[in-house]
């Protein structure tokens, strides 16, 4: 891994503010486990019978800012990136992906996130969640989505540790 040029969260500001600096710093996270490995690499998966992998971690975190963001707060029907019947799973499954089609989806979805919460005038913004069918607070999205990048960065670090070695944060 390269070194780490992520900009750690604040340690005070407003509740937006700390919930967007968090998630960013994890979405950084990401990004620094898969930084500096070819495609193969980023393929290669924890073990049999499983499919996960870093690429595969990447395309699933495209698929939950896509249902957590985009289809909450603007297009509730918007087909996943991978499945278009609505199965996270298939994300994982990234053994004839490469680097660019996942990084760019990812990279898309989050600038659609960062988007949709930019312009939302608060917190308390309501949307529908079409899995659960019942509406959620942009609140409730942000601390969901930074819950699962929280869960996977852990995965991304054994994944990257089996690979070469490289731990940290």
């Amino acid at each position: 891994m390269t070194s780490d040029n992520r900009i750690g969260p604040p340690s005070f500001g407003s509740e937006r503010d700390i919930l967007r600096a968090f998630l960013d710093y994890h979405r950084a996270t990401l990004a620094m486990k898969c930084e500096g490995l070819a495609d193969e690499e980023l393929r290669q998966r924890s073990m049999p019978p499983s499919t996960l992998s870093l690429l595969g971690l990447v395309r699933h975190m495209a698929e939950v800012e896509r249902a957590w963001f985009r289809r909450v707060f603007e297009d509730n029907d918007a087909p996943l990136v991978w499945s278009d019947k609505t199965d996270f799973q298939v994300a994982y499954d990234a053994s004839a992906s490469t680097r660019d089609e996942a990084f760019d989806a990812w990279e898309a979805e989050v600038e659609k996130s960062r988007s949709i919460e930019r312009e939302a005038d608060s917190l308390d913004l309501a949307g529908y969640q079409p899995r659960w069918d019942e509406e959620v607070s942009l609140r409730m999205v942000m601390v969901h989505v930074l819950l699962e990048y929280g869960r996977h960065n852990g995965h991304a670090d054994f994944l990257r540790e089996g690979l070469d070695g490289a731990v940290g944060a």
